[in-house]
């Protein structure tokens, strides 16, 4: 059998490019330093959680685009008992020799002049993951100290930093044949509103990059942490890329076809790799990266393979005749149900729109994703006729749901007109009207929500009681999504509407009637499923309100603790604990002291409700964030889809922090 099967370009970055000279000469400095500890927030997003995992992976980055230039096969990243960071990877080493425009060491333009490197010399790196943040001179503007040792030629020489600024010119320490760079640093406590790491949200972001760079060896040591006399330790290495990425997102939901859809090649100078599988779910899951950067709003390589699949898989189903006996129009929204796909390019020049950088805007990439992914696809459809019908089979059932989805809409629609104002008939209202004044509770049962309408402020605060568990949107079709009572409630009191019949999943938030939505539940197992249910509905359907800040979770006390005439809230074991002692005074009697475990909202008066979980002058809110959004995909499959042992081994996993209370 002969093919004209494209064929795929790929890179060994075990293999040493030839020429290219690394040099002090290939440092280019464009601007200054100075603004990044007035501002931080500028160059990293925020001072808080984000922010501070955003210093670990500017210096990661560097590592990586050394890998990507073939230089570096191994990355570790150590996070120390006081929560300083250290990572170590095997390149080349930051040049340290004499830069002739600055008149300093190349390794000290690099630590101390915001946006000086090498990415931006074509003949050092040739595509840059680290171009979109602001390099290892912002980290070191705010760490309290760094210390970079670098392995070159031979030597080990070293600098050390503290604020930014530069302690002793750089020395010559040692010998060694390794090659390297090593960067340890301490967060700025004075900057940072916490300067304690999570290590899931590291590891998240690790195994991220060993997927996005196969070959590439990433380990994660937490020394915080014991287990089993060894500090907590992790690995990521994939030797086949997208294709086991893929498999990671999708190891809790049913596969369509048996292997993944994968295609790598290069145009116009643009490596593409594209991994894709279809699934027996109901959503679709695209994640898109430019040079290892998660681009969560797309951009043109997302328009270019939405366009290339639609238009090819159409052609397909349209040339093979299993389209004949549709009664109606398919779109692209029905290609892509049911599609878990990872698109992955690579730019010399990326150009990014708007401040978070977040979507890519080069037009160039469209066009070439595009012929891409027709070329590929249109080969693998025409070699595997079995997997191509199941795949059009499941494109026509998802425009038979969105047809009776878009019914189910209608429906909706009509019945408010027809009732006035078409508010839900349990939603207690606020008087402002100004949305961004707005909050809304979602209440978990009636009379948690009739002591929750007489507790808040009239004003501002709005109650939605809601009957019982809601739909599990992970395992239901569309039609049955928009038939859910308690779901047409939260859309028609939010205000917001879900697409029209050209775009069914866009939502629209011009009416959005609340900018602060309030998920309340009982602090109990039952309770926290229910917030589970509802922010699976908002991860897939309402994405946007998280996105942009909206979502928030309640955090009502656990414990009320009286003594004589004295109360006292607890939110955990240890508050309650530090309270009763501090009761029982000199004496250290258990006498007269009474401790209440609430087991739903229903057990506190309206005033109790509002002291403790709706007043903004006292309350705790949790905002609801997507630290990744392939690792949030991948969770909410895991925890509310049909496959059981993953779900089981997730609980048997994390049951070392569960408390169960008698």
């Amino acid at each position: 059998m002969t093919t004209n099967e494209p064929k795929s370009q790929n890179v060994n970055i075990n293999e040493k490019p030839n020429g290219n000279e690394y040099s002090a000469d290939s440092i280019q400095v464009l601007e200054g330093l100075e603004a990044v500890r007035k501002r931080p927030a500028m160059y990293i997003g925020d001072i808080g959680i984000k922010g501070l995992h955003h210093l670990v992976y500017e210096v990661v980055d560097n590592s990586i685009d050394e890998a990507l230039a073939g230089y570096c096969s191994n990355i570790e990243v150590v996070i120390h008992a006081d929560n300083s960071i250290t990572v170590t990877d095997n390149g080349r080493g930051i040049p340290v020799d004499m830069h002739e425009k600055e008149q300093r060491s190349a390794l000290e333009v690099v630590m101390t002049v915001l946006h000086a490197g090498g990415k931006f010399d074509k003949d050092s790196y040739k595509v840059s993951g680290g171009l979109h943040g602001v390099g290892v001179s912002c980290v070191n503007a705010l760490s309290s100290q760094l210390i970079a040792t670098v392995y070159r030629d031979g030597k080990i020489y070293r600098q050390e930093y503290s604020y930014g600024k530069p302690l002793y010119d750089i020395k010559e320490i040692g010998t060694s044949d390794k090659t390297g760079t090593v960067i340890f640093f301490r967060p700025d406590d004075s900057i940072f509103i916490t300067t304690e790491y999570t290590f899931d949200i590291l590891a998240s972001r690790l195994r991220e990059l060993a997927f996005l760079n196969k070959g590439i060896r990433l380990t994660l040591t937490d020394e915080r942490e014991e287990e089993n006399g060894e500090f907590v330790n992790a690995e990521y290495y994939s030797e086949l890329g997208l294709r086991d990425f893929i498999g990671y997102l999708d190891g809790n939901r049913e596969k369509l076809i048996e292997e993944p859809i994968y295609f790598e090649g290069e145009r116009n100078g643009i490596p593409i790799e594209i991994a894709m599988q279809y699934n027996t779910s109901f959503s679709e899951n695209m994640h898109t990266f430019v040079n290892n950067i998660n681009t969560i709003e797309g951009g043109t390589h997302l328009a270019g393979f939405r366009r290339g699949l639609t238009r090819t898989l159409k052609t397909y189903a349209e040339k093979s005749g299993l389209l004949s006996k549709l009664k109606f129009d398919i779109n692209g929204d029905d290609f892509r149900e049911g599609l878990t796909a990872i698109i992955s390019v690579k730019v010399q020049e990326p150009q990014f729109e708007g401040q978070t950088k977040t979507k890519l805007g080069n037009n160039e990439v469209m066009g070439v994703v595009d012929m891409v992914i027709g070329e590929y696809l249109n080969y693998y459809l025409e070699e595997n006729p079995k997997e191509a019908r199941a795949i059009v089979n499941k494109v026509i059932l998802a425009a038979t749901a969105r047809h009776a989805a878009r019914k189910a809409r209608e429906l909706v629609q009509r019945k408010n007109i027809l009732t006035g104002s078409g508010l839900p008939g349990k939603l207690a209202d606020c008087s402002e009207n100004d949305p961004t004044m707005c909050e809304i509770y979602l209440v978990e049962g009636d009379s948690a929500g009739g002591t929750a309408k007489q507790g808040r402020n009239r004003a501002f605060q709005a109650i939605l009681p809601l009957r019982g568990k809601i739909l599990n949107v992970e395992k239901a079709m569309a039609h049955k999504i928009f038939e859910s009572e308690e779901i047409k409630n939260i859309f028609t009191a939010f205000g917001v509407t879900i697409g029209t019949e050209e775009d069914s999943k866009e939502l629209n938030l011009s009416k959005l009637r609340y900018h602060k939505i309030i998920i309340m539940t009982d602090a109990d197992v039952d309770g926290s499923h229910i917030a589970t249910l509802i922010l699976t509905f908002f991860f897939r359907y309402m994405k946007q309100l998280i996105e942009l800040g909206y979502v928030y979770i309640a955090t009502p006390p656990l414990y009320l603790i009286k003594k004589g005439n004295k109360e006292t809230y607890a939110w955990d074991d240890n508050q309650r604990d530090l309270i009763t002692e501090g009761l029982k005074g000199d004496s250290g009697s258990d006498k007269g002291i009474h401790v209440q475990r609430y087991k739903g909202l229903g057990e506190m008066n309206a005033e109790q409700l509002w002291t403790t979980t709706m007043n903004p002058e006292s309350r705790t809110l949790r905002q609801v964030t997507i630290e990744n959004g392939a690792e949030a995909d991948r969770i909410f499959s895991m925890l509310m889809g049909d496959e059981v042992p993953p779900r089981r081994e997730f609980i048997e996993r994390n049951a070392k922090y569960a408390r169960i209370d008698a």
